[in-house]
């Protein structure tokens, strides 16, 4: 489980391709601080199992479902990718209640400065679309991010000096692709009401 904040921007070392799947390498320093064989590691939002660690970052394999459902099969060597460690039981949960499963690849559509902050529009894939609600949460490649609008098959959100800092954000351009996640609360009610699953409101009890 992570929270969507970003603790470290770190740089494709080797994507490596084996067949159906393949071999990431990431260099980095941070998230890897206190790391050890088989932690999980967000990168770009995408869970990964840490199977090595070289002294300067971390090495992940790439199943072919990763490889399809993510920008990860994107990646070049000196790529920028959001990393952050698997959150700690007694850690503060300073985003949302993130999974590191990609719901859906989006293209940015307009990256919009304003004074003092950026408007990011992006594509809004059908199969997300129902979960994605105004001032709900939405993590973009591992960013936890508020929606602040929904327009049709689009969504945009609002990104802070700091975020275009500290995140790959602060480099999109138009026509960029990005992993989304939805708030996996929101699947979770629909599965439930569409498999008609009784709770004591239904039932006629009260809190």
């Amino acid at each position: 489980m992570f929270t969507g904040i970003i603790e470290e921007v770190g740089r494709v070392r080797a994507l490596d391709r084996r067949g159906d799947s393949a071999g990431l390498a990431v260099d980095c320093r941070e998230v890897v601080s206190d790391a050890r064989l088989g932690d999980s590691i967000a990168v770009n939002g995408v869970c990964l199992t840490v199977t090595a660690l070289p002294g300067q970052g971390f090495t992940a394999d790439l199943m072919g479902e990763t490889l399809d459902r993510s920008t990860l099969a994107d990646l070049a060597p000196g790529a920028p990718v959001n990393l952050e460690r698997a959150l700690r039981a007694d850690a503060r949960l300073g985003g949302h209640l993130v999974q590191g499963h990609v719901d859906a690849v989006a293209q940015v559509l307009a990256v919009e400065p304003a004074e003092h902050w950026t408007v990011l529009r992006c594509s809004l894939p059908p199969s997300a679309a129902p979960y994605v609600v105004e001032k709900g949460s939405i993590t973009v490649d591992g960013t936890s991010l508020t929606v602040m609008a929904v327009e049709g098959a689009t969504f945009s959100v609002g990104l802070i000096p700091h975020t275009l800092a500290v995140t790959t954000h602060g480099q999109r351009t138009v026509g960029d692709r990005v992993n989304l996640e939805v708030d996996v609360i929101a699947k979770y009610v629909e599965r439930m009401l569409g498999a008609g699953v009784t709770t004591p409101y239904s039932a006629g009890g009260s809190a």
